[in-house]
């Protein structure tokens, strides 16, 4: 198939491209800066002030913060009503000052500049070595920067998504059980336990540094009775079901290629007669139009960002053939804002022989 030809392009136009994806990586650092410093924060509690009042109450240098402030004034994440008095622009108090919200991306800024800096780093050597560094066994900040990018995420899964599928709801209010795969820091499931304060509710994963997170976490906020947190694979925890949901949020591009249809199979089989599925993940683009298709874009920066990692981020292909190896038919497959996959798919109310 032929491609549909662009503008025609100067090199004037390519250099101007390469110049924005470098003040990308500025702003990416200035992010960082506002986020460690508590500059986002202290502009969210303190509107129109000025560099001079920020520095004071930080205890910065006035001229480093004044420079910090016209750069973000530059790059619209601040906003002057007077010359030299600054406030956040508009959203970004949500976007980037306040953990915990569900629009908040400052994890995911993060992610980049704690981590995938080095991983990159360690990415020229990797090409010629194949060697990867998974997403498993890092340190507690990872995680945490991890539960900050995906909190958006599991906040649609837990608010809206399965309240929103009548079997799954009516399942847990009447005190049903519910697995997620690879929970995290256990975020998503203490949503659920307010969303459905009758269910059991139990998280599994492989990485013993997110079990002992997740399982702090629940001690925390006092929900041992009500969440069970296993270290193993989804066929170590189906002991518990069975289940009325299944949930993996970012997780399914992270299982290694030959394990996947073990994951999904298992994932069905845990589940109850009727039962659901939830994943939210990224599709991969198969084709070059699709790879440079608006909704393609974050799969495609996931699929980079993570190679390091040894994570491969499944086609639509894929996804439809693990689906019907495991038994799923005719599941339902959106895809929202940044390009996120929404999968709901249903284990049949019988099971039919082979």
């Amino acid at each position: 198939m032929d491609l549909p030809a662009g503008p025609a392009l100067t090199a004037d136009d390519q250099a101007a491209r390469i110049f924005a994806w470098r003040r990308g990586f500025n702003a990416t650092w200035l992010i960082d800066l506002g986020i460690k410093l508590s500059l986002f924060a202290d502009l969210a509690a303190h509107p129109a002030s000025t560099p001079a009042a920020i520095a004071g109450r930080l205890g910065l240098k006035q001229r480093h913060v004044e420079i910090w402030c016209q750069t973000a004034y530059a790059f619209e994440l601040l906003e002057a009503a007077t010359e030299g008095v600054f406030s956040l622009a508009p959203f970004m108090d949500q976007v980037l000052a306040s953990p915990g919200h569900p629009r908040y991306v400052g994890g995911y800024v993060q992610l980049g500049t704690d981590y995938a800096t080095e991983d990159f780093r360690a990415l020229r050597a990797a090409f010629a070595t194949g060697e990867d560094k998974p997403f498993q066994g890092r340190d507690d900040q990872f995680s945490r920067h991890v539960a900050d990018a995906t909190y958006g995420l599991q906040w649609l899964s837990a608010r809206k998504l399965l309240p929103e599928i009548p079997a799954v709801k009516a399942a847990l209010d009447a005190g049903g059980a519910l697995l997620e795969v690879g929970p995290g820091s256990a975020r998503q499931l203490l949503m659920l336990a307010k969303v459905f304060p009758q269910a059991r509710l139990v998280g599994v994963d492989i990485d013993p540094v997110g079990v002992r997170i997740a399982r702090d976490t629940v001690a925390r906020a006092g929900l041992t009775e009500r969440i069970s947190i296993l270290e193993g694979t989804v066929e170590d925890a189906a002991s518990a079901g069975p289940f009325a949901a299944v949930v993996m949020v970012e997780v399914l591009h992270e299982i290694r290629q030959d394990l996947r249809a073990g994951v999904i199979a298992a994932c069905g089989q845990a589940l109850m007669p009727g039962g659901w599925l939830l994943v939210i993940d990224e599709t991969y683009p198969e084709t070059l139009q699709e790879l440079r298709a608006p909704e393609s874009r974050f799969a495609v920066q996931t699929g980079f960002e993570e190679l390091h990692w040894g994570n491969v981020i499944p086609t639509r292909r894929e996804q439809l053939a693990l689906l019907a190896a495991a038994g799923f038919a005719a599941p339902e497959i959106s895809v929202m804002g940044e390009g996120f996959t929404i999968i709901q798919a249903q284990r049949p109310a019988k099971q039919t022989s082979p």
